[in-house]
């Protein structure tokens, strides 16, 4: 996953922050993992009372809590917790996309981001392979290159298509 989630400007923090702001845990829990609800409220608990001790320990239990929540997210999703990543990442076309899609409740841009690229990826591999395959009778090596792209095709073909029929990140 692009580094969204665990961005200090992606959507776990976004709620983790108005979460404090509005002293009501429930802004986060739909972030986080049945089974990790626990721990988040008993977080969300010393952060608020680590907020009422001045600026400085604000911060700090601000940060904590973001960590925490980001964590038990992450570890949710059966992915690594490797710290919280910087606001402003690029993010690349496609979860910009998937957001105004949710926001505007049409898969529109998002299909056609989506579609653009695999048809890019889809015609240079097959190009690539193409022109491998000119010269694969020119020995081992170069039969191997073309062997070595045609697979890489398939393969990447056969994970894009089990990716795109996976069951969707919720369930």
């Amino acid at each position: 996953m692009p580094p969204h989630c665990d961005s200090l400007d992606g959507p776990v923090v976004t709620a983790a922050r108005l979460a404090l702001e509005d002293k009501d845990v429930d802004h986060i829990l739909p972030y986080v993992p049945r089974e990790g609800e626990p721990e988040v409220r008993e977080a969300f608990g010393l952060a608020g009372k680590a907020r009422a001790l001045g600026p400085t320990a604000q911060d700090v239990a601000d940060r904590w809590f973001f960590e925490t929540v980001v964590r038990v997210h992450r570890a949710g999703e059966g992915a690594p917790f490797t710290g919280l990543k910087p606001a402003g990442l690029d993010l690349g076309p496609v979860i910009p996309a998937a957001e105004r899609a949710l926001d505007a409740g049409s898969a529109d841009e998002l299909t056609r981001v989506l579609c653009e690229t695999v048809r890019e990826q889809t015609e240079d591999r097959l190009q690539r392979a193409m022109a491998l395959r000119k010269h694969a009778d020119e020995g081992v090596a170069a039969a191997r290159e073309y062997v070595e792209a045609g697979l890489g095709l398939q393969v990447w073909a056969h994970r894009v298509y089990k990716q795109a029929t996976a069951a969707s990140h919720a369930q």
